[in-house]
């Protein structure tokens, strides 16, 4: 009778975990799904959501462009839909991810980075908002000669088929722009 008590209490702890976090990656959604009482902006990047294999491209030192990298870029929703986790896995080794939350008092992205060719004490963060159809994100940096300004990453031009990202040095008008990072997705692998 003890056993079927114990067996009884572990089926039912699995099942009630399983439908408490039903938006977690599951077989049938292998990148999880948006909470219903997330924020909308959680949809923001339901375009990236999946597995995209992408090329990036790095500026030399000389200003001129390093050969693509082959890149595999997943996209998933994390703490049962109410944020958005990625992580590159570059030929070169080079790795990276990032956590993505939104703050619906700022209305604003917060998105905290880290990779694989160093551990900061802080992750640095990225905030901005989907304006139109681009998701711009920011974060002060000051050029090598001590301008004042921002490193700028945008995702854009969403289509079915893929997505494109860059990152660019900004200064604070944004008038001048000096790009140093690019990525074009095609995708591969998506919720159904």
């Amino acid at each position: 009778m003890k056993s079927i008590s114990i067996t009884f209490f572990f089926f039912s702890m699995c099942f009630l975990l399983n439908a408490q976090y039903n938006n977690e990656p599951s077989e049938a959604f292998p990148y999880g799904k948006p909470h219903a009482e997330a924020p909308q902006q959680i949809k923001d990047f339901a375009p990236m959501i999946g597995k995209s294999k992408c090329e990036s491209f790095s500026r030399k030192q000389d200003g001129s462009w390093n050969e693509a990298v082959d890149m595999l870029w997943t996209f998933k929703y994390i703490m049962d839909g109410k944020a958005v986790q990625d992580e590159t896995l570059k030929a070169d080794g080079a790795h990276s991810g990032s956590i993505r939350q939104f703050n619906a008092d700022s209305s604003k992205w917060y998105v905290h980075y880290y990779a694989s060719n160093g551990v900061p004490k802080v992750l640095p963060a990225w905030e901005g908002e989907r304006t139109e159809n681009k998701i711009v994100l920011y974060r002060e940096q000051k050029a090598p000669n001590g301008t004042d300004g921002f490193y700028r990453l945008t995702f854009y031009d969403f289509e079915n088929t893929g997505y494109k990202w860059i990152g660019e040095w900004v200064d604070k008008t944004e008038k001048i722009v000096y790009p140093t990072w690019k990525i074009n997705c095609t995708k591969q692998e998506e919720n159904d």
